[in-house]
């Protein structure tokens, strides 16, 4: 991964502190306790009789000028099996389907709305595969990954994760707006709760990740976060041809610093004629020092050296699935197993 750096463009007011240009198909700048979110928005056409995309992927895919890409995935686009140590990834679903694997044995099948919140703490491997299930029919896929820090105290807990299904995700619904609440508390409607170990799961810390949709000539403000302007808030216009953040226009895809302390009002002009979409990111900083290379997040250097020799040492308890790139069943549906404890949509299976 790697951080992009951002040119503030204007200074505004009290509400808003500053404007700078997103560019879409590369990471998001992202505010402490963030460390990273990136937009997945591929265009996959139907996949053949092995879920596979028409054409095979170079090793490292990521030009944001294509229909899609295939990223580290060679005929099924996707991510094999890479470690993570220090921090969180919350893999949030809008359309398509994902295929988790992990080295403790862990597996999912999820999507089209489903959110995965994972602690890598001590030390994970994963992979994210994009399997092509319509063979009749394009396989759109559009989700965000986030990945947000833990402080020096939980970044060597056991690895977790927490499965949240669609229908389970909370929703604010009003006339012309549609506002997913992937986590902490929006206007009054709490999110599901994320792992037991996460910065997120002390109320006092103020995490927010919400999904805002707007019709044209519709609006919603967002009240002050619990913090004040001791959160960090930022909104990301990332759909849509225009939208209006108080009474500045955004004409660009645009990241927006909030001064989390005051209300706000996002809305869609009335002379647009497609939706305009936001994520919103907030929460109490960590402020502790950041060490990252590549996929291990620490405090110190020398943490960083020591995640690389335990990776190599241990692998991190090692890979227990045949493939790098596991792909489940087409027939399979989406699914959760956690420590042996399979769950659905619908039903709890112990296996």
């Amino acid at each position: 991964a790697f951080h992009c750096i951002v040119k503030i463009i204007k200074m505004v007011d009290s509400k808003i502190l500053s404007i700078a240009p997103l560019l879409l198909g590369r990471p998001f700048e992202t505010p402490d306790p963030f460390l990273f979110c990136v937009y997945h928005k591929d265009e996959y056409p139907a996949g053949d009789d092995k879920m596979q995309a028409p054409r095979k992927g170079n090793g490292a895919d990521f030009d944001s000028s294509a229909p899609y890409r295939m990223y580290h995935g060679e005929r099924v686009p996707g991510f094999p099996q890479h470690p993570h140590r220090g921090f969180e990834t919350i893999t949030a679903t809008i359309t398509g389907i994902v295929d988790h694997s992990d080295s403790l044995g862990n597996c999912g099948r999820y999507g089209d709305g489903d959110v995965q919140w994972m602690t890598a703490g001590k030390g994970i491997v994963h992979g994210e595969m994009f399997p092509l299930l319509r063979e009749d029919a394009p396989n759109p896929l559009r989700f965000f990954q986030i990945w947000l820090n833990l402080p020096a105290k939980n970044k060597m807990v056991d690895p977790d994760f927490v499965m949240t299904w669609s229908h389970d995700v909370p929703i604010i619904q009003e006339k012309g707006v549609h506002v997913r609440v992937w986590s902490g508390l929006l206007n009054g409607v709490q999110g599901k709760p994320p792992t037991s170990n996460s910065w997120a799961i002390e109320k006092d810390n103020d995490v927010g990740i919400w999904h805002l949709k707007l019709d044209p000539g519709a609006g919603f403000t967002i009240e002050a976060a619990k913090l004040g302007a001791n959160a960090n808030r930022w909104a990301y216009f990332i759909e849509g041809p225009s939208a209006v953040v108080e009474s500045e226009t955004l004409k660009k895809k645009s990241i927006v610093k909030l001064n989390a302390g005051e209300r706000v009002t996002l809305s869609n002009p009335g002379t647009n004629k497609e939706e305009s979409e936001f994520l919103i990111l907030q929460g109490r900083p960590i402020k502790e020092p950041v060490a990252q290379h590549g996929p291990f997040v620490m405090n110190t250097d020398s943490e960083i050296r020591q995640a690389f020799q335990d990776y190599q040492r241990t692998q991190f308890g090692g890979w227990p699935w045949d493939e790098d790139a596991v792909v489940f069943p087409r027939n399979k549906g989406r699914f959760a197993k956690l420590n042996g404890t399979e769950t659905t949509p619908t039903l709890l299976t112990c296996l």
